[in-house]
């Protein structure tokens, strides 16, 4: 019987094999393979979340190998044969396997734990001063941007584009250049995520928040909101446009020769409930 399990499995491994190879892999989908899902990163952060994202996998497929390995063993090595007694030996506990069952969850989340905090301070790290800044407002349903260019004097005043439920708007980045997003809503949670970026971050009503990053890609990606904010969520999308200096620059010149003129701000809300007037006696 042992002998038939031997080889159902290496049939069974035979098929999944034979069937990979035969279905054949583009160097892009290979790439996406190998980062577990993860699209191709398009800023300087991105790779150490996907260190972190592949780092986890892999602790994760051993782990797991390694409990399979542990079933498939039990029940090959202690399933019931011909003249077993009916109740099988009962024993109280095992001190060694109870230890290492104990502590090593321990020391893989503390491991697990320690790459966090480093991938998270990477990530999150400031720039002592980044080349632009852009303030991000996030509306119901759709995104404002706002290019703090003022002191360029390729472009000389800050400019923007409001996007609406019916026009996509877009967000031009210059590549190889460290950028600052200052990001506020106008009404509920809704939250800030280019998948390039391999990073998401909340953008809350009355809370700045804000990000530094370095796009480091060519190309034209997709932005949406990562929350579920209301009705219209799904339209919440916006377009990122990682060009050269000079095209970001004609870009910016584009909404200014427009009229699009000015920093657009989310307005300001109290962080305190409003007590209720007071009642006529």
């Amino acid at each position: 019987m042992e002998l038939h399990f031997r080889r159902a499995l290496l049939a069974a491994a035979g098929v999944v094999g034979g069937t990979l190879a035969l279905s054949g892999c583009s160097a892009d989908v290979a790439a996406q393979w190998q980062r577990f899902g993860l699209q191709e990163p398009i800023s300087d952060r991105a790779p150490h979340m996907g260190t972190m994202w592949v780092g986890t996998w892999i602790t994760a497929l051993a782990v797991g190998v390694f409990v399979w390995g542990l079933i498939a063993w039990v029940v090959i090595r202690y399933r019931r044969r011909p003249g077993d007694p009916d109740h099988p030996r009962q024993v109280k506990y095992n001190l060694p396997l109870e230890l290492l069952y104990t502590l090593v969850p321990f020391l893989i989340i503390s491991v697990l734990f320690f790459y966090t905090v480093q991938t998270q301070n990477a990530v999150l790290a400031k720039e002592p001063s980044p080349k632009h800044t852009i303030t991000v407002v996030a509306q119901k349903w759709s995104w404002t941007f706002s290019y703090l260019e003022s002191a360029n004097p390729d472009v000389g005043t800050d400019v923007h584009e409001i996007g609406t439920i019916d026009k996509i708007p877009d967000l031009y980045l210059p590549v190889d250049q460290s950028v600052r997003f200052n990001l506020s809503s106008a009404d509920v949670i809704h939250s800030f995520y280019v998948p390039g970026f391999y990073f998401k971050l909340d953008v809350m009503p009355g809370l700045a928040n804000s990000f530094d990053l370095t796009p480091s890609k060519l190309g034209t990606f997709q932005g949406r909101c990562a929350e579920l904010c209301g009705t219209y969520h799904s339209a919440m999308l916006f377009t990122v446009h990682v060009v050269s200096e000079a095209d970001y620059i004609a870009y910016l010149n584009t909404l200014k020769a427009s009229g699009q003129v000015g920093e657009i701000r989310a307005p300001q809300y109290p962080n305190t409930i409003p007590s209720a007037p007071a009642k006529e006696k």
